[in-house]
């Protein structure tokens, strides 16, 4: 994800392409060890490709079926998008583990916000500070999106928790809003849908051969409209739980530039976990720049993992 400003270019046109080990990262004893030691287990290919960092930084509508249950092995360009659809709200709670837990996902970036410089530079309070409204992301090198690959892995992640009786909720679908929402409107529909657990999903743009996953948490910060203290400790949680499940449903390392080897990395400086009254974190997938870690976020196949993992995760947290 891209927290620095709409400093990227604008996405490319796509171009068409041919088509029992549980990790116990809540103990994080030490994290970095536990994390590398389940990476080597599984393989350093993560499943078959990698990839490259992103940087910190809707509306609720709707898709059609297959857009609600992409294919795992779907290219970049096949990311759940369907022109024309609306989703006016989640699919019913089902009579899984999760009946009556409520999830917001929130897909980073938006594909339009290049278009809105305007709207999306406008400065929002986030408690200690203020930022701009939204940011747009950064891509491939060949121009695959961060906001594409959010929202895919925001559509696979939705079908899996609603499979386990989750009511979920996006804060952006397709291409509603054409631009944004701003952040602090992504943390005001975590707390006004009072979930009960909430993840941003994103993908960072750092240097080449910086790769691997990282888990934002929440900073304890007491300041203007932000108040994270109630929401720290669970916090944590839900991020330890995250993190332990991507590791071992994808093979990905944690990040070897960021959280020193814990996969793990807290914040006070963003607004969608400042202004959270909800357990919330975000989640770094890889580097979009780096080549190996690109090469895995442009998966089909790896993105399920990804959402697989970080489902696992979020079931695990929400079943105490």
């Amino acid at each position: 994800m891209s927290y620095v400003g709409p400093d990227f270019d604008p996405p490319q046109p796509r171009r068409p392409r041919r088509a029992p080990l549980t990790v116990a990262l809540a103990a994080l004893v030490p994290g970095a060890l536990l994390g590398w030691l389940v990476y080597e287990a599984v393989g350093a290919t993560g499943g078959g490709g990698s990839g490259d960092s992103a940087k910190p930084g809707g509306a609720l509508t709707s898709a059609t079926d297959t857009s609600r249950t992409p294919s795992a092995s779907s290219s970049p360009a096949d990311d759940g998008k369907k022109p024309g659809t609306a989703r006016t709200g989640s699919a019913p709670a089902g009579t899984g583990p999760l009946a009556g837990k409520v999830v917001v996902i929130d897909p980073g970036h938006n594909s339009g916000n290049y278009r809105h410089t305007a709207e999306i530079n406008r400065k929002v309070d986030i408690g200690n500070s203020r930022k701009e409204c939204d940011t747009t992301g950064t891509s491939t090198n060949d121009g695959y999106s961060e906001a594409r690959f959010t929202l895919d892995v925001s559509h696979r992640l939705r079908t899996l928790l609603e499979q386990e009786g989750a009511t979920v909720k996006l804060t952006r679908d397709g291409d509603e809003p054409p631009w944004g929402p701003c952040v602090d409107e992504r943390a005001r529909i975590g707390n006004t849908s009072r979930a009960d657990a909430a993840i941003s999903i994103h993908a960072d743009g750092s240097a080449v051969g910086n790769r691997g996953f990282h888990v934002i948490l929440p900073g304890s910060v007491h300041a203007g409209a932000a108040d994270t203290r109630p929401i720290v400790g669970p916090s944590r949680d839900l991020g330890e739980r995250i993190a332990g499940g991507f590791v071992r449903v994808t093979g990905s390392a944690p990040s070897n530039y960021i959280g020193g080897g814990t996969g793990l990395d807290t914040r006070t400086d963003l607004g969608g976990l400042n202004l959270s009254t909800v357990p919330k974190v975000f989640i770094e997938c890889g580097n979009m720049r780096d080549g190996k870690d690109a090469a895995l976020l442009k998966s089909g196949a790896w993105r399920q993992k990804a959402a697989q993992g970080i489902s696992e995760g979020i079931v695990s947290f929400l079943r105490g």
